[in-house]
């Protein structure tokens, strides 16, 4: 009974807290007069990633490196199918064409040599970790420099929030998404367990599910209010940031041996991306075509399950 309570909380927590945290991000773009895009890549993106930076950083810390890779690449996956297919059933999602020009690709490629150097050393080195991390540096000056060079201060009469209040909303509404992800997966996994299910089981499909369950809360928040760039900036911004600085810092502290089915995950989350982008680059992520990008992630569950 406990752990159907812990549940319940958690997702009351993480839709609340999503809410406020696209209300005050939005806000702080327009304040700022920087793009909602730049905001769904950067502080949304790092915000929600926090769950995936704190099971992967402990991970490393304990030398369960292996975690970390799953942790990253499962959420990656999910990330691109559920989050932005399920964003995509509630409202369309309009693509940005910096995104599909820039992001995207990014992405892509972060995920690319990422494979690249799993399969040339037969895991991901400590000097491989620094590479990925000056990767992160570079992706951020990419997207940080040309929207502060563009940016120009919002007209006064549309920033109807204050800053104070701007900033409790973005800090709150992040602690509750946090604090009932982490509720989430504690009540799911009881749940879990009472049902006779297999640790490992749990760790394929609750823990991946309940860490990437930020992204999807604050996602759909965003695409329930219109604010599309940032639940696809969401998206990229958070797969960039868990492969460049949460895989590369993981690596950093500790090197990452890597099995034969890390090398075929990495490389599924490659072809879905390539996937989907070409239906995105059309301009726009449809209801049918996030259906799909949704039951694709079930097929990936089922194989993961039966192998």
């Amino acid at each position: 009974m406990v752990s159907f309570i812990v549940l319940v909380i958690g997702f009351v927590l993480l839709v609340w807290g999503a809410d406020k945290f696209v209300e005050g991000a939005a806000a702080a773009a327009r304040r700022f007069g920087v793009s909602p895009l730049l905001v769904g890549l950067t502080i949304v993106a790092f915000g929600t990633s926090a769950p995936e930076l704190a099971v992967s950083a402990t991970a490393a810390l304990k030398g369960a490196n292996e975690i970390a890779l799953g942790n990253v690449i499962g959420s990656n996956i999910f990330n691109l199918l559920v989050v932005a297919g399920l964003s995509a059933v509630f409202c369309p999602l309009k693509m940005d064409k910096t995104l599909l020009r820039r992001d995207w690709p990014l992405s892509v490629g972060a995920a690319v040599l990422m494979l690249a150097l799993m399969a040339a050393g037969g895991g991901l080195s400590q000097p491989d970790g620094l590479i990925l991390l000056a990767c992160f540096a570079a992706v951020m000056v990419a997207q940080i420099r040309p929207a502060l060079r563009e940016r120009a201060p919002a007209p006064t009469e549309t920033v109807t929030m204050r800053g104070s209040l701007i900033a409790l909303n973005i800090v709150l509404g992040l602690a509750c998404i946090v604090i009932g992800g982490q509720c989430a997966v504690d009540g799911a996994t009881g749940i879990a367990r009472m049902f006779g299910l297999s640790e490992t089981l749990i760790g394929l499909t609750i823990v991946a599910f309940g860490t990437s369950l930020p992204e999807l809360a604050t996602s759909v928040a965003a695409a329930r209010k219109g604010q599309t760039d940032i639940a696809m900036g969401n998206v990229i911004g958070s797969n960039l940031f868990n492969i460049l600085l949460i895989l590369g810092a993981s690596a950093g502290l500790h090197a990452i041996p890597v099995q034969t089915t890390g090398l075929i995950d990495a490389l599924v989350l490659i072809v879905v991306s390539v996937l989907f982008y070409l239906p995105a680059r059309r301009g726009k992520i449809g209801r049918g075509t996030g259906a799909v990008m949704a039951l694709t992630y079930v097929c990936y569950t089922a194989y993961l399950i039966l192998r």
